[in-house]
Formats: structure tokens, C-alpha cells, sequence
């Protein structure tokens, strides 16, 4: 079956390889599966090894053998992102793409500082951010061995708000973006994020009082729907593609046109 993102966009990433970060389920594993429609091979890194094997294991049902590598790491964990990366690279061949998805979030951390514990916010920015540290650091040689490549963040129109640790945390990923894009230059590696507004998942409806959904999607939104993940997963697949390799250091708003300004 041909991933709607993908017929779309019509991508080119024969031969790349995608390391993905909270691949297991969820929007990760969508990128993944798009990835591979688009001729990429997929590392789905995870913290929940199940996970990543039975997506894995899907892929290469779909697209045969060598298409796809399950690998567990935690990415607030230095030393396991790194045996990720290698084994990723022993078994692929390399890196092309890096997708920084995992990440804490949800109502949880949408909440005031004094209200969230010092331990929770903590756990929250350690995956958020330095996951996105551990792993670009860890993908860098491997990228720039094969001539360069892209990173692709995935941020949150709460990192351009900032209002809440959440937020704080994916605005400190907009900055690494920028970081990054700066420092892996010269190795020729491309490193932009992605903001995705509110998306109509079974997980955020759950999360989200409906009042709340109904006001953000009728009144402070510009296009009246909520995001899916397809959505998204075009971004990611521009970002990842030969067509934004004009493009660094920039963060993409997939938001429905909130919130806007200049």
C-alpha cells in the first residue's frame, strides 16, 4: 500500500538510511513507514524493544529484507544512543537521516513550573532535550561519513508559546536546531525542526478536555480541522528529501496557522 504522504510528495530517498527516534508507535512509526515507502531503509530506535521489533518486523514484510533494524536505546542515555547508532551502522551500512522524535509530553508537562516536580522536569529534559543532543552528536560521524545528510527535529507550536516546561523544552529544541544547523555545516549536514500544532490522535483527544479541542480548532486556528499525522509526516519527509536542501536551521509550523506572528 502506497503511504498517502508519500504519493504527495513522490520523494526520492532510495538508498538513504533513517535513523528515527521513538519509532515504535505513533508518529515515529508513521515516518518510518513513510521512509521506507519513499525507498529509504529505517532504524526504529525505542525505548520499548516490542515495539520497535514488531514495526521492523512490518516494514520488512512490506518492503523485504534489509529495509528495516530495530535497535532499543533510551536517548536521554548517552552510551545506548551510541551501541544504537553502531549497531545501526554495522547493520545498514550508515546514516543519512536523523529524526529526533522522542520526546515526554502531554498534559503532564503542560502545566506551571511550580506545580510539576523538580524530578519530572528533570526526566522531561533529558529526553527532550539532550535526547536531541545524545543523538545528533551520535549520528554526526556516521552522517558526515556519508557526505552529509539532514536532521530532522520534531518541536511543538508550545516551544514558540513557552509558557510551560513542556514548552520550554521545545523551544530549547528550536535552538539546537539552530545550533546544529551552525556547527554540522561543514560536514554538510542540513538540521531543521518541525512544529506540529494540535493533532487529532486517539492519545491527544484522550489527553484534552473537548471544550478545548473545539475552541483551538474553530477560534484560534486559521484552518478549521485538526492536524493528522500525515500532516506531519510530509513535513518530515520534505525536510528528509533532496527538494529542502536549500534549507537549515529553520523550524517549520505545521499548525493550521496558530499561532502566527513575526
Amino acid at each position: 500500500m502506497t503511504h498517502p504522504a508519500v504519493e504527495d510528495l513522490k520523494p526520492d530517498l532510495n538508498g538513504k538510511v533513517a535513523f528515527i527516534t521513538g519509532a515504535g508507535q505513533g508518529f515515529g512509526r508513521d515516518f518510518a513507514e513513510a521512509i521506507a515507502t519513499a525507498g529509504g531503509a529505517v532504524v526504529i530506535c525505542d525505548i520499548d524493544e516490542p515495539a520497535a521489533r514488531k514495526a521492523a518486523e512490518a516494514i520488512v514484510r512490506q518492503h523485504g529484507e534489509g529495509r528495516a533494524l530495530a535497535v532499543r536505546a533510551d536517548v536521554a542515555d548517552e552510551n545506548q544512543v551510541k551501541a544504537a547508532v553502531a549497531a545501526a551502522v554495522e547493520n545498514l551500512g550508515g546514516i543519512d537521516i536523523l529524526v529526533n522524535n522522542a520526546g515526554k509530553h502531554l498534559t503532564k508537562y503542560n502545566q506551571p513550573f511550580g506545580k510539576l516536580s523538580r524530578e519530572d522536569v528533570r526526566a522531561m529534559m533529558e529526553v527532550n532535550f539532550m535526547g536531541v543532543v545524545n543523538c545528533t552528536l551520535a549520528c554526526r560521524d556516521a552522517m558526515a561519513a556519508r557526505g552529509g545528510g539532514s536532521v530532522v527535529n520534531i518541536a511543538s507550536i508550545g516551544g514558540h508559546l513557552s509558557s510551560t516546561p513542556y514548552g520550554v523544552s521545545k523551544l530549547a529544541v528550536r535552538g539546537l536546531t539552530i545550533a546544529f544547523a551552525s556547527e554540522l555545516a561543514d560536514a554538510n549536514i542540513r538540521v531543521n525542526a518541525i512544529s506540529p500544532g494540535l493533532m487529532g490522535t486517539e492519545a491527544a483527544l484522550a489527553d484534552l478536555p473537548g471544550d478545548f479541542v473545539a475552541r483551538f480548532r474553530d477560534e484560534l486556528q486559521l484552518v478549521h480541522r485538526l492536524g493528522r499525522v500525515e500532516d506531519i509526516t510530509a513535513a518530515v519527509l520534505y525536510l528528509c528529501s533532496p527538494a529542502s536542501n536549500f534549507m537549515t536551521g529553520e523550524t517549520l509550523k505545521v499548525s493550521g496557522g496558530y499561532p502566527l506572528g513575526i
